[in-house]
């Protein structure tokens, strides 16, 4: 990881765009409870086939308009057209908005695999944007330590993962693990075909049992099954849970940090406190029943 070791830390949250009136305020509170940690960004994601644009949109205005932190929208191109990305990325410019996250994004349900799509891959969705705004936006795109679910191999997986960086992505953010290893080993064979860009670290929270299985299911990330047995033992016993998950996760992190990683980007659910017990598990800032932080800022 010695390309890596040249980016300083840098930090990141992920919301969801809310769906209603209370979760709109929820996510208000949740928002600034984080921003007094000085994040780089804070993202918001896009729903399958652009389900959730608008309220993409009206979430990453928000916060780039009144949070003073960077906003970085997800820009999904499954069943996007052409058309549609450039209206959607020329508003995002008119909104100030200089970061994106590229992603393929997931298939709506029900819709199959089939049929003629102007975007097959995010790759082609990278090239797009740089074709179409030159180098305005800094590009993020996925990557996935342990293979996404649906590549037909880990090498399939890398090669895919080198077409995006080719076609211009600045830098990437994993799926979550708890496996640093795996991170470790996918960073380490990127370095060995030239892919020299910052490859953060995706982190996920433990704080509920059937729902961390469910999402991992979905998406290929493996929960180690040391991990899985001991949430077992705990059934119900959410404080024993999260309590649990706060070491763990803290571990993890603490390992990718020491280890190079060029960052950590905490993928929320629109919640602040799992995130603040690793943060301040990681000594990164006390943060103090307020919710401000009594140390240095990253």
């Amino acid at each position: 990881m010695e390309s890596q070791k040249r980016h300083n830390p840098v930090y990141s949250f992920e919301f969801f765009p809310p769906k209603t009136p209370e979760g709109v305020e929820k996510l208000r509170r949740v928002r600034a409870r984080l921003a007094v940690l000085g994040p780089r960004f804070f993202s918001v994601t896009f729903g399958a086939g652009g389900s959730t644009r608008e309220r993409t949109f009206e979430t990453v205005a928000e916060i780039q308009r009144e949070s003073g932190i960077e906003a970085a929208p997800h820009l999904s191109c499954i069943e996007a057209t052409r058309e549609g990305v450039r209206a959607i990325l020329s508003r995002y410019r008119d909104e100030g908005i200089r970061h994106i996250v590229a992603l393929r994004g997931d298939l709506p349900s029900g819709s199959g695999t089939g049929g003629p799509r102007e975007f097959r891959y995010a790759a082609d969705l990278v090239a797009f944007i740089r074709a179409e705004t030159g180098r305005h936006f800094f590009i993020e795109v996925a990557a996935y330590p342990e293979v996404h679910p649906q590549a037909r191999g880990a090498r399939a997986d890398l090669l895919n993962f080198q077409r995006k960086v080719e076609a211009g992505a600045d830098g990437a953010i994993t799926q979550y693990f708890y496996n640093a290893d795996a991170y470790l080993r996918f960073v380490d064979e990127c370095e060995a075909r030239g892919l020299d860009l910052p490859i953060v670290p995706g982190i996920m929270p433990i704080t509920n049992h059937n729902r961390l299985a469910h999402f991992s299911d979905a998406c290929g990330a493996e929960i180690p099954r040391w991990i899985r047995k001991r949430l077992e033992d705990f059934g119900d016993d959410r404080d024993s849970i999260r309590a649990f998950g706060t070491e763990v996760v803290s571990d993890l992190c603490r390992r990718l940090l020491e280890a190079g990683a060029p960052g950590l980007h905490f993928y929320t659910l629109n919640q602040a406190a799992p995130s603040l017990a690793i943060w301040e598990n990681l000594g990164l800032g006390r943060i103090d029943t307020a919710g401000s932080p009594s140390a240095h800022r990253p």
